[in-house]
């Protein structure tokens, strides 16, 4: 009996410190709560001054003499200075290839000399050659004639042999006709006794090698032969 009434109070103790455990932890669940949102509200004030005063320093900043100055200025000086360096490379190179294009016309003037003092040189040869040329021709033609004069002599000799040779008498070549005309006027025909042509000649006058030296009514015409001798031809002789 009495270990009945002992559980009979012990579950009225728990049934009444259930519901103030229960009160206390909703106390507790408040508390908490209210100190997190204390909190939040602390948070946002102090991101709200960070921010401002990050708002503040940026606008505030100065940026001439600072150390980002400085480093932009040293990087841009050290780009300016590269870029000299380069330029001054390419002026050295330009000019380079400027001596190099004034020596390259020096010696292609000094070629192109030479190479009219050579041709100059060809053509005075050339010249030179010719001139020998034509004197050793018109040797050779001295000689050539030196030599065929003696032959044409010679030949000449023994046409002059064989005319001498072959000399005829004149009135076996011819035969008087008649004489005509007055005074120193007198002219004469003759017959060819080779062709029987009549041929009409007159003082001075030259057939077939035979010289008219003169013409006369009584002595007929005196003819001078290829050897130079006087032969006559009349009416008589012609007959």
């Amino acid at each position: 009996m009495l270990n009945k009434l002992m559980v009979n109070l012990l579950l009225a103790a728990s049934v009444v410190a259930l519901p103030v455990s229960y009160a206390s932890a909703e106390v507790l669940d408040e508390d908490i709560e209210i100190t997190d949102t204390v909190s939040d509200g602390d948070d946002t004030s102090d991101d709200a001054a960070m921010e401002l005063q990050s708002a503040d320093a940026v606008a505030n900043y100065e940026v001439d003499g600072s150390l980002f100055q400085q480093i932009t200025d040293l990087e841009q000086e050290k780009v300016l200075m590269q870029l000299e360096k380069e330029r001054a490379q390419l002026d050295l190179e330009l000019d380079r290839l400027a001596a190099e294009k004034i020596k390259l016309h020096m010696e292609i003037d000094t070629l192109s000399g030479r190479a009219e003092q050579q041709q100059q040189e060809l053509e005075n040869a050339k010249a030179k050659l010719e001139a020998e040329t034509a004197k050793l021709e018109k040797q050779k033609a001295a000689l050539e004639n030196e030599d065929e004069q003696p032959v044409v002599k010679s030949t000449r000799a023994a046409s002059a042999d064989d005319e001498k040779t072959e000399v005829k008498k004149v009135t076996e070549l011819f035969k008087l006709v008649n004489i005509f005309g007055a005074g120193n006027q007198l002219q004469a025909t003759v017959a060819d006794l080779t062709t029987g042509q009549n041929k009409k000649i007159s003082v001075g006058r030259s057939i077939d090698g035979y010289t008219v030296k003169s013409i006369s009514l009584d002595d007929g015409i005196m003819f001078v032969d290829p050897d130079g001798n006087t032969q006559t031809l009349n009416v008589v002789s012609g007959k």
